[in-house]
């Protein structure tokens, strides 16, 4: 009961225009919690003179339900709907949030009362009793609609939007029967199902950025598995397209994947469809639309033409069409409702490679030139410098040097999903202070790990050319951080001279962020690479000396010295190869003797003759010479291969050819029975080398 006092609490301040919450709360007590008593009691009903008296009526639609037709709105129609009425209403001079809730009695004028019965066709009586009357609260006003019970939700609001210019997007209705709340909540829901009596009492809200977003929260949640299918019309060419999201999609999402279709960068979209109160952290779900809309979509760019016939408004959270827009300018820009051919639920060529190395590359320095040329094509001039080849010829050019010479490598990780990737390249690493830094002070080494295949290699290469650790930092980067840049240097920072990851910047940076960061590394690194520079030039000054005092004896000695390194250098090579061939074959002779006693202890019993069911078979070894033995006929290939395997010929090295018909039994599945390989009753086979 408190959640419920909470909601009609909520209602009757949104109503009544009454911010205090004790005179509200008195109010509904007086009326012992009844909505529209304590609504009546603030408000009085009389004849008086109301402000709305002088607002035309709302225009109504003619087009309404019978008992034996329906009608369904096109795509048009609820594009044009949604999105014209929309802003119609919300800035009108009194707009809903400003007006407040004043009920009429059963005796108001006609101009305050609206009844559709008159275009309802009724037979007879019996149909009449069909008939379920709705008195629409909305806006001082009281708006009466009649439905024959089979109509659906949809339709009650499709006749609200018609008498209200509320679209159903933002239609929010208070009133029904507590046990049907959930199930009026839906479009297909028929109204004879939700135990309303004949005549209905319903609170209409419009659910605008001042107040009601929240009102149907359980909606929102189911809305969330759903899937949207958005049909968006690119202008200045009217070419359609649609593309399915799950409802869990934020317009920023929507935003960023229409630019891979579109390339039209997320801050050049303009967009006309979306509700007031959408921002780019909304859901699908959240932010009103049906599960098929439909939007016009253009570039700020090209503005001017598109301007012409729709004009454009727009904000930091949502593109909307101007109040002074008409609903036919509207309509001539969504003529493509009518081409299905265009329409298509998969658009791969429309949308551009987001890889940069294709899936499978041969080797590095093959991806490393395909990433160079796929990302100035993407991303155009100007752009950094990359080392092309594999990562270990990189970390040789940077850091493999003499101290004096030696660079930080920065490795650029790119990844073709991440949202990010589109900023940083074209904007960041455009930037001319990025670019004069990476080139002064870094070696760049790009790569692509979209595909696994790719980084999969790349890893390995980390591995085995920097480290775990470095690998582990690439491996457990997510893709919501790419791009990153690692600056990979080689000093010793922890005691040891090896390449070690100094610094990962994740994409997600700005542009001074991002300048400091490498400016700050570079600094670190030239600081401790001075001590290693001033040892080595005073390692070279020792050696200049002791080189000189050294010559004279250097030189009287050589010619011994070379004498007889060369004769220790032959005798060590001879006795290394001696070395090397005798554990050669070691190795070799008990590998083959292993593989031997494991054939010969494989072998079956070997059957007698009097037994049946068994065959002879005789192998003919390369030198002439025969073997044989007596299998079972249910013995397998396998038997036979470990025979001859136990003789000493191995079958990586010998094939067992049958006589007739000639084939390599070594070739074929091994688990075959001799019966079935018509091994029997005495076979002869031969033993060849390979």
């Amino acid at each position: 009961m408190s959640e419920n006092k909470e909601e009609i609490l909520a209602n009757f301040q949104s109503i009544s225009g009454i911010d205090d919450v004790g005179e509200a709360f008195s109010y509904l007590e007086e009326t012992n919690w009844d909505l529209m008593a304590a609504i009546q009691r603030v408000i009085p009903q009389d004849d008086a003179h109301s402000p709305m008296d002088d607002l035309p009526p709302p225009t109504l639609s003619h087009q309404f339900l019978s008992n034996n037709s329906s009608s369904q709105p096109n795509l048009l129609n609820n594009f044009s709907a949604a999105s014209l009425n929309c802003r119609r209403w919300e800035n009108s001079e009194n707009s809903v949030s400003e007006r407040a809730f004043a009920p009429v009695a059963s005796t108001s004028t006609d101009a305050e009362i609206v009844d559709l019965t008159s275009d309802i066709n009724l037979d007879s009586k019996s149909n009449e009793s069909n008939i379920i009357i709705f008195n629409i609260h909305y806006n001082q006003q009281v708006y009466t609609i009649r439905l024959p019970s089979n109509a659906t939700i949809e339709s009650l609001k499709s006749k609200i939007c018609d008498v209200t210019s509320v679209p159903t997007c933002r239609q929010a209705l208070r009133g029904w029967p507590p046990a049907k709340l959930q199930d009026a909540q839906k479009p297909t829901t028929q109204i004879r199902n939700l135990d309303l009596s004949t005549e209905n009492e319903l609170i209409l809200i419009d659910m605008t950025e001042e107040g009601f977003m929240d009102f149907e929260n359980d909606e929102v949640t189911r809305r969330l598995e759903k899937t949207f299918v958005l049909t968006i019309v690119e202008q200045p060419g009217g070419q359609p397209f649609k593309l399915n999201f799950s409802g869990r999609t934020t317009v920023h999402e929507v935003k960023t994947s229409v630019y891979y279709v579109t390339e039209i960068p997320v801050r050049l979209q303009e967009w006309t469809g979306w509700p007031i109160g959408c921002d780019n952290n909304s859901t699908l779900a959240q932010s009103g639309i049906g599960l098929n809309h439909n939007f016009i979509l253009s570039s700020s760019e090209s503005i001017p033409s598109l301007s012409s016939a729709v004009p454009i408004r727009a904000s930091a959270n949502a593109i909307a069409i101007d109040t002074d827009s008409s609903a036919d300018e509207f309509e001539d820009a969504s003529d493509f409702n009518t081409c299905e051919e265009f329409f298509t639920d998969s658009l791969p060529s429309l949308v551009p490679t987001r890889h940069l190395i294709s899936n499978n590359t041969d080797d590095e320095t093959t991806g490393s030139i395909e990433f160079v040329e796929n990302y100035v094509k993407r991303f155009g001039e100007p752009h950094p410098v990359f080392f092309t080849g594999s990562l270990e010829n990189a970390l040789n050019e940077a850091c493999h040097k003499p101290a004096s010479e030696r660079k930080l490598l920065a490795i650029y990780l790119h990844h073709g999903e991440s949202i990010l990737t589109n900023v940083f390249c074209d904007h960041l690493m455009k930037h001319e202070s990025i670019r004069q830094t990476l080139a002064q002070n870094f070696v760049l080494y790009g790569w692509d790990l979209t595909h696994e295949s790719n980084k999969h290699m790349f890893l390995s290469s980390v591995t085995a050319c920097i480290g775990n650790t470095a690998s582990l930092t690439v491996r457990n980067t997510p893709i919501d951080k790419l791009p990153s840049i690692l600056l990979i240097g080689k000093s010793r920072l922890s005691g040891r001279s090896s390449c070690e990851v100094l610094s990962v910047i994740h994409g997600n940076v700005g542009l001074d962020d991002l300048l400091s960061r490498l400016i700050e590394v570079n600094e670190m690194y030239n600081e401790h690479l001075q001590v290693e520079i001033r040892e080595e030039e005073e390692r070279a000054a020792r050696h200049q000396v002791k080189a000189e005092q050294d010559m004279a004896y250097e030189e009287t000695l050589q010619a011994d010295m070379a004498k007889e390194a060369a004769k220790r250098q032959k005798d060590a090579a001879i006795a290394a190869e001696r070395q090397r061939l005798e554990s050669e074959k070691a190795e070799e002779d008990a590998r083959r003797e292993s593989i031997r006693i494991v054939a010969e202890q494989s072998l079956p019993t070997e059957p007698i003759d009097t037994e049946s069911n068994i065959t002879k078979i005789r192998v003919r070894k390369p030198t002439g010479e025969f073997i044989e033995r007596r299998f079972h006929t249910h013995n397998i290939l396998q038997d036979l291969l470990n025979f001859v395997a136990a003789h000493g010929f191995i079958i990586d090295e010998y094939k067992v050819i049958s006589s007739w018909p000639r084939r390599d039994l070594t070739s074929i599945d091994p688990n075959q029975t001799l019966q079935s390989l018509k091994l029997y009753p005495q076979e002869t086979v031969i033993l060849e080398e390979r």
